[in-house]
């Protein structure tokens, strides 16, 4: 059984009954989730005034769930994961939820050079790097009268998975009465250092009623992406989506060309948005029919990795011990451009000492009741 600890949160003090009433003021809780590397792991819950809450698990920095009310005000997840640590644990929890990076995405070669010192990294077969996803991280609570956050932490010792340089991250993840989920990440080194991060959230904005996203509606405000070769790694060049299966700048459903693309497996690209000001903008709207709810994604970063759930099949469970289905969910990474450290055309991604790195995105949910 799952120990239940009670948490101060400014003025308040919430039980687990309270969890599922409605607040005026945001606030928190904290279970025992488990034990990883000998170190205990809690999920955190926010919860606002709309009785919306956030789940984030200090393992990997992880949401674990986003509950939010349909149009008919029935509550249900929206988010993709896992009942228990051990699955989060698992080779096949597919970062589920995790703060991805260093360098998030992949990196060609499994190398990158910075004023010219080739540094080699570990990746996994396809190129994409492995690390924070499977990193415990500090976590602490933030109280608020009109929002309450969590501050997570994590330093990222010199030479990690061959990275170079102390990389000091913190992100904060802050719940608010406008049923935002709002991300910022803030990072420092003392070594030059490739950063691309991004949250791996799996979205099903039915809350479990449909098996697969291919009816959801989404929209693009970008009108090119990255061409790639065949592993992914993306050549340079930016093409336009008019006249494509990639076209998404007025609301289509995810399935309706879904099988044009990438030998009819599903999407899995980067678009590049027409935000490249480094300032917060609107980038996606994804619309579900069934249950109404809408998810608007606002980010700093210049793209956005569409995917699919491609590789999802019955061999994996996850909450409730339902099987994931191919195209059952869709990931927006907000990010810089997969393989930056190595694409003179991309925006630069190195971090030196001195800077900071800042990004936010945030993910606005709402209804359509019609």
């Amino acid at each position: 059984m799952k120990t239940l600890f009670v948490l101060v949160l400014g003025w308040c003090v919430i039980s687990n009954c309270a969890i599922a009433q409605h607040k005026q003021n945001p606030s928190g809780t904290k279970i025992f989730f488990g034990e990883a590397e000998g170190q205990k792991i809690y999920q955190y819950t926010l919860q606002n005034s709309n009785g919306m809450q956030v789940k984030v698990i200090n393992y990997g920095a992880t949401i674990t769930d986003i509950i939010i009310p349909d149009k008919n005000g029935e509550m249900g997840d929206v988010v993709l994961g896992f009942d228990s640590l051990s699955q989060y644990l698992s080779k096949d929890n597919a970062r589920m939820g995790a703060i991805r990076g260093r360098v998030t995405n992949r990196i060609a070669n499994n190398k990158f050079s910075i004023d010219g010192k080739e540094y080699k990294v570990i990746t996994s077969k396809n190129g994409e790097v492995l690390g924070l996803n499977k990193r415990i991280w500090n976590i602490e609570e933030i109280p608020g009268d009109k929002e309450a956050g969590l501050k997570v932490t994590y330093l990222s010792k010199d030479g990690e998975e061959g990275f170079p340089g102390d990389l000091d991250l913190t992100v904060i993840y802050t719940l608010t009465n406008k049923n935002e989920l709002k991300i910022n990440y803030k990072v420092t080194t003392d070594k030059p250092t490739p950063v691309v991060l991004t949250s791996h959230s799996y979205f099903n904005l039915s809350g479990g009623k449909a098996d697969k996203v291919l009816s959801t509606e989404m929209q693009f405000f970008a009108d090119q992406y990255l061409e790639t070769t065949n592993g992914g790694i993306p050549t340079g060049n930016l093409l336009d989506v008019k006249a494509t299966q990639f076209d998404f700048t007025q609301p289509k459903q995810i399935g309706k060309r879904i099988a044009d693309f990438n030998n009819g497996d599903g999407y899995d690209l980067t678009y590049v948005l027409h935000n490249q000001t480094g300032k917060l903008a609107l980038a996606a709207i994804a619309y579900e029919p069934i249950s109404g709810r809408v998810m608007k994604t606002y980010t700093t970063e210049p793209g956005v990795v569409f995917y699919t759930g491609n590789g999802f099949n019955d061999k994996v469970r996850g909450k409730g011990g339902k099987t994931f289905t191919k195209h059952g969910a869709f990931c927006l990474e907000t990010q810089h451009y997969p393989d930056s450290p190595n694409q003179p055309k991309f925006a630069n991604v190195i971090l030196r000492p001195g800077e900071i790195f800042t990004s936010e995105t945030v993910y606005q949910f709402s209804v359509r009741k019609y």
